[in-house]
């Protein structure tokens, strides 16, 4: 990388920590069960995901101030597709979401934030607030069982709340592919803000990986018992 190109990258990552740490203090953003995340050695940590998906930099941060570990997201393959997006992502610690990715980071021992709801979960209605879709989700319980990295849940409670959907969400939206999974729906905040909602985060307990054979039933099972995991963690944190 030339020297005018790294001084562009380090800028803007300065500049996104400082959104980062700037939206978590809007927010008033906690991270509890931070006994869960390991300084050192591959993590896959694997939650939901909130409307727009505008709660990960302070979730991000969050994790860096507990634990001093960047993490790195698995960002929806389709965004990969925009330029800008596909050049600056990379820079603010996110990878296109591929399998070869996800095992080249956690080889390398980094601790990788997966949202296996991805783009369904980020451009949800106002009927899937707190709904994991993660029905066709296979991909992270087969990266689990192929490195043996335990599989940490994590839940994000305020994430659904930091935008309102208005009246006639069905017609105010943006169709970003020909299908429905990109079509962005139009959600509004407090005036040019999001609305200043707590946001809390929980991570739970390590669950063991599937071994390395494991069948599709049994990848299926552990697919559930991940997401009840990170449903009860949701609960929880609504009264914590």
């Amino acid at each position: 990388m030339d020297a005018p190109l790294a001084s562009l990258r380090r800028a803007i990552f300065r500049l996104a920590e400082q959104g980062a740490a700037l939206s978590a203090l809007y927010h008033r953003a906690r991270l509890l069960g931070t006994e869960h995340l390991p300084l050192q050695g591959p993590v896959l940590l694997v939650g939901n995901h909130g409307v727009w998906g505008y709660e990960t930099p302070a979730f991000f941060h969050l994790i860096h101030q507990s634990t001093g570990r960047y993490p790195l997201g698995l960002a929806e393959r389709g965004f990969f597709r925009i330029p800008l997006i596909r050049t600056v992502l990379p820079w603010l610690g996110g990878v296109e979401g591929t399998r070869e990715n996800a095992l080249t980071a956690l080889q390398g021992g980094a601790l990788v934030v997966c949202y296996p709801g991805g783009a369904r979960e980020t451009f949800k209605r106002s009927q899937g607030r707190y709904r994991l879709c993660w029905e066709r989700a296979l991909g992270f319980a087969r990266l689990a069982a192929q490195t043996g990295v335990p599989v940490v849940p994590f839940a994000g409670l305020g994430v659904d709340d930091t935008f309102r959907w208005p009246p006639g969400e069905e017609r105010l939206c943006v169709r970003l592919s020909a299908d429905d999974k990109y079509r962005m729906p139009l959600v509004v905040g407090m005036g040019p803000l999001p609305w200043p909602v707590r946001l809390t985060f929980a991570v739970g307990a390590p669950l063991e990986p599937p071994p390395p054979d494991a069948s599709e039933s049994r990848l299926r099972a552990f697919r559930d018992t991940v997401a009840a995991s990170v449903r009860r963690l949701l609960t929880r944190s609504a009264h914590a």
